[in-house]
């Protein structure tokens, strides 16, 4: 049976998959590759971009007019300023793919002649690999923004010397992808004393696209081929709340349904259908373990080009707030912000709402201990006034330490609020999050289980109502 992959590269023969081919404009990269251009693929991580370059290398041989290659350019990471052994891990990496994918071994006696040669030994490898084929050449650079330093700086200018003898002599056509454009890279060179830019080591780059997140239709496409497969069908409702959750992040959709369908124990019970009950207990289930994507994202909260832009956000006060086109498009590169056509920005999902504040306020979430009783009616609803006055008692008691150790320091309160709210509904209740933007304010609807639905309705709406138009008054008194 298949499944819904949540790491590595697709395989449609084992996982539920929209077909990678068909998430891009196929049409445009093929005329890119066929007027010999070099060009940027980009996107936030897990978002499919191996998967792309795999399936249209696959696609590019199968076509009998281009040897295509997919290299990751990852393993050099660690090398940093030492270009050679760099260059070196380059060739074996080129020399190796090119005997596991084309049964290639022309590649393996030109990277052991050019081992240890010097700066100059990756383009003198393609030049000598690329005169031996009689196809043209394509390769696919994946995780090229993994290079760093003067390692990143020779293979950008490798490139771009080795440009004018193609494809004769040199790729037709090198695609790099990565999490940002090349374009925008600022590389430290350790040789120069000084700040490269990608723009000017690799201004051959004819164009750079994007690979988008899936539509609404393509995640209720994915999700029914699980339907189709098992019978276990998704509700309206819960096909709402994923794209609710997710607004089409890949890694997010399949690791909701995965969790959802083939983790939690309702799920497995194929003969009951998906409900948003179950979706929603799902996302919780992927914050509270942090999932390496989900880490992977909150580790950058800690860069200060990324609190320059989220901290206003979570302060609501994002249409005031003089930002910096660089930081702005660095924080959308990562996928934690999405900018409309206006200038807008946001949280890019609801997930990355709720766990972008929680992970901030982590530490004062941990530390605070708190009685369940006291909180609790009789009735088993929550006592909104004893919480809003209970908060305000902490707050003055509690907030000068507390707000010296946030990074997001000038968000605080509104983190210090939600690390309380959090710490209550983790007995069994959950916070959503709504950032009003240029408002000022932050609506947020504490979900606390009682009695009936109705019942379970009306303290939602209840709790929305009290703490979004009164706990920012409270904390200022």
């Amino acid at each position: 049976m298949r499944f819904f992959n949540t790491a590595g590269p697709v395989n449609c023969q084992d996982h539920y998959c929209l077909p990678p081919l068909e998430r891009i404009n196929l049409d445009e990269v093929l005329t890119l590759i066929q007027q010999k251009k070099y060009f940027v693929l980009h996107a936030p991580r897990q978002s499919g971009k191996t998967s792309m370059l795999l399936a249209l290398m696959a696609h590019l041989n199968a076509s009998g007019r281009y040897r295509s290659l997919y290299v990751n350019f990852e393993v050099a990471q660690g090398y940093r300023e030492r270009v050679n052994a760099g260059l070196t891990a380059l060739l074996q990496e080129i020399s190796g793919q090119a005997r596991w994918a084309l049964a290639d071994t022309t590649a393996d006696a030109i990277a052991r002649d050019l081992i240890g040669l010097g700066a100059s030994s990756l383009s003198e490898f393609l030049n000598r690999w690329c005169s031996a084929s009689s196809l043209p050449t394509v390769l696919l650079i994946d995780e090229i923004d993994a290079l760093v330093g003067d390692v990143l700086i020779t293979v950008l200018r490798q490139l771009r010397a080795g440009y004018p003898h193609r494809p004769a002599a040199f790729p037709q056509s090198v695609i790099l992808c990565g999490v940002r454009d090349v374009g925008d890279y600022r590389i430290h060179s350790e040789q120069q004393q000084a700040i490269i830019t990608g723009g000017s080591a690799f201004n051959i780059k004819a164009k750079s696209l994007r690979l988008g997140d899936f539509s609404q239709g393509e995640t209720e496409r994915l999700l029914q081929q699980h339907t189709t497969e098992t019978g276990q069908a998704f509700e309206p409702a819960a096909l709402a709340v994923v794209w609710e959750l997710t607004q089409g992040q890949p890694w997010l959709v399949n690791a909701l349904a995965y969790e959802t369908c083939f983790e939690t124990q309702a799920g497995r019970d194929q003969a009951q259908p998906i409900t948003a009950e179950m979706i929603e207990e799902a996302k919780e289930n992927l914050i509270l373990r942090r999932e390496t994507h989900l880490d992977q994202l909150t580790d950058k909260l800690r860069e200060d080009r990324v609190r320059r832009v989220i901290e206003p956000i979570l302060m609501s006060e994002a249409f005031e707030q003089q930002f910096r086109t660089d930081d702005v498009q660095y924080v959308v590169d990562l996928g934690l912000i999405r900018q409309d056509r206006a200038g807008g920005l946001r949280l890019a999902n609801r997930i990355y709402q709720e766990i972008i504040p929680r992970e901030l306020s982590w530490e004062p979430q941990t530390g605070m201990t708190l009685v369940e009783a006291w909180y609790v009616r009789p009735d088993g609803r929550l006592d909104l006034s004893k919480l809003l006055a209970a908060f305000q008692q902490f707050f003055r008691e509690h907030s000068d330490s507390w707000l010296e150790q946030f990074h997001y320091r000038e968000a605080g309160p509104q983190l210090l609020l939600q690390a309380f709210l959090q710490r209550i509904v983790n007995c069994g209740g959950r916070v959503e999050r709504e950032y009003g933007l240029g408002r000022r304010r932050t609506d947020l609807l504490v979900i606390w289980p009682v009695g009936g639905e109705s019942a379970h309705q009306r303290m939602s709406e209840s709790a929305h109502q009290r703490i979004g138009e009164s706990a920012h008054r409270r904390i200022g008194e």
